[in-house]
């Protein structure tokens, strides 16, 4: 029997990156030339497309979503800079990564660029615990979560498919990733989503705390039995 794949979300589930995120978007914005949201208001853009989320704000600030692109290349510039600094793991979540080593293999899946989310993942102590870290690459195509996942999912296949792997994330697009490749899927409530956002994308299992995480994924694996 295969061990199980468990495969993390970085951005809200392994590390807060709130800081260095929402810094670098204003920072982008303000290169731009265009309105610049309070930090506290643009907590939502933690976990969705980079893109995606800057064009929305562009939108919103009566500016052009085309210049999504040029806001994308000031964020990078200025996060490369700022994100070590500013990012922090999650408390509790080495020990935990640390018993579910024990039984399964671990891999991150993020929507954060590979050029920058495995130097981060490095940086921060985290990489001896993962087998491998998938993750778009840093042009200005906003790549759906599902796609990123599927891609981990057929690399890691010698590991086991869909049935035996399980989606951790703070966000609804880190459940529906999960649905959409027919993994079973685990919502943590100290990120960005709310408990509501990840019941409603369908959650198999919500969980407040890191120390909570074994027994759900357990319990996950054991309804998919």
């Amino acid at each position: 029997m295969p061990r199980p794949l468990l495969l993390f979300d970085l951005d809200g589930c392994l590390i807060d990156s709130t800081p260095a995120i929402t810094g670098s978007i204003r920072h982008a914005l303000r290169e731009l030339g265009v309105a610049v949201p309070p930090a506290a208001e643009l907590t939502w853009c933690v976990g969705p497309p980079l893109r995606d989320s800057l064009a929305t704000l562009l939108v919103d600030a009566g500016d052009d979503p085309a210049r999504a692109p040029e806001a994308m290349d000031a964020y990078r510039a200025h996060y490369v800079d700022t994100a070590t600094t500013l990012t922090a793991v999650i408390p509790g979540i080495e020990v935990v990564l640390d018993r579910l080593a024990l039984d399964a293999t671990l891999a991150v899946v993020t929507s954060k660029p590979g050029e920058v989310a495995a130097p981060l993942i490095d940086g921060l102590g985290l990489a001896r615990w993962f087998a491998a870290v998938h993750a778009p690459v840093a042009d200005h195509n906003a790549e759906p979560k599902a796609v990123t996942l599927g891609r981990a999912l057929t690399d890691l296949a010698d590991a086991g498919g869909p049935a035996d792997a399980v989606m951790v994330g703070d966000r609804s697009f880190d459940v529906a990733a999960g649905r959409t490749c027919g993994t079973a899927t685990v919502g943590v409530t100290w990120g960005a989503g709310s408990r509501a956002e990840l019941v409603d994308a369908g959650a198999d299992v919500v969980v407040d705390t890191p120390t909570a995480l074994p027994d759900a994924i357990g319990s996950v694996g054991f309804l998919r039995m």
